[in-house]
């Protein structure tokens, strides 16, 4: 993972190459503008809404969101949620091409730490590059050649719902979904 230096000289063209990805139809962000939209929209269904949205990065999403109250916290979510984010349940809790950092394991066990947060009809939203199985994921593995990101492990929905039984998953482009746990 980047340091905080390392991030801010890779974020100030990060927006623009999602963006030329995104309007190419290209991996890895194929449907970035439609998982960002989606998530948006069902966030703004609901009135006042408390929202935890983890590994903002650029915070696309979180300035769409307008979020007067916000706090901004830094932490390795590898260790868990920082201090004061373990003071409150959220209505929803966002990771938008942020958690594919971890393990399969650690994305186990981070989601179910998350589940805690939540409150009653409470919802966890990932927009990530994911697929509905892995012959998907080894589609389109093959088909990005070598621009594919070995480094990066992508959401296989179907293997999570060993974990996570009522996940609900969106495939919105041929390399990005939304996966939706739901408390």
């Amino acid at each position: 993972m980047l340091d905080q230096s390392g991030f801010d000289l890779w974020a100030d063209g990060y927006d623009k190459t999602v963006g030329i990805s995104d309007e190419e139809n290209a991996y890895p962000f194929a449907g970035y503008r439609d998982v960002l939209g989606s998530i948006f929209q069902t966030i703004m269904e609901k009135p006042n809404a408390t929202v935890l949205d983890i590994g903002f990065g650029t915070a696309t999403l979180t300035a769409k969101l307008k979020m007067p109250g916000s706090h901004l916290y830094q932490g390795d979510f590898t260790e868990g949620l920082v201090e004061p984010l373990r003071n409150q349940c959220y209505d929803f809790i966002v990771a938008t091409y942020s958690l594919h950092h971890l393990t399969d394991e650690q994305k186990i066990s981070f989601l179910h730490t998350l589940c805690h947060y939540l409150k009653e009809n409470g919802k966890i939203l990932i927009g990530d590059v994911a697929f509905e199985n892995r012959d998907k994921l080894n589609q389109c593995r093959q088909e990005a050649g070598n621009e594919w990101d070995d480094e990066e492990i992508y959401f296989v929905a179907d293997e999570l719902r060993n974990a996570f039984p009522g996940l609900a998953f969106r495939q919105v482009s041929y390399c990005a979904g939304i996966l939706t746990l739901t408390h």
